[in-house]
């Protein structure tokens, strides 16, 4: 199964959910993930994600129109403004929103840099169940 994890910037919960696919669903997803804009890579989910054991410091911020022509089973929207701004998706990709807090929006007002880090493994962590239910777990969500 091809699924796409898309986010607003392809900088964390995209990245973290696409690591998550790779390290845990390797058998059974080939998972990508992109933005409908690029940011890069937010260190801080690089350096949460190294600490559950899985490397994401080698994945490039993908913009969505670099899958125009990849044949998508599913595309998984991990925030609103990705859901709401997805582009139509041709062949049976189906579209599957799954939303997730934004780990950096909440970090900005941390009162120090481990209460940051602890909005981005909270996140990590419930982006790992999520994963852990795939491809069970894709059913449409309201």
């Amino acid at each position: 199964m091809n699924i796409l994890f898309l986010c607003t910037g392809n900088s964390c919960r995209s990245q973290m959910a696409e690591g998550w696919a790779r390290h845990l669903k390797a058998d059974v997803l080939n998972a990508y993930s992109a933005g409908i804009e690029t940011h890069g890579l937010n260190p801080n989910a690089v350096r949460v994600m190294r600490e559950a054991g899985v490397d994401i410091s080698g994945h490039q911020s993908q913009n969505i129109d670099a899958f125009a022509n990849t044949p998508l089973d599913v595309v998984v929207t991990v925030c609103d403004h990705a859901a709401e701004n997805c582009p139509i998706f041709s062949g049976d990709a189906r579209v599957v929103h799954v939303p997730f807090d934004d780990p950096p929006r909440l970090a900005k007002t941390a009162a120090s840099e481990e209460e940051a880090l602890r909005h981005y493994r909270r996140v990590r962590d419930e982006i790992r169940e999520f994963i852990q239910t795939l491809p069970d777990g894709l059913q449409p969500h309201d």
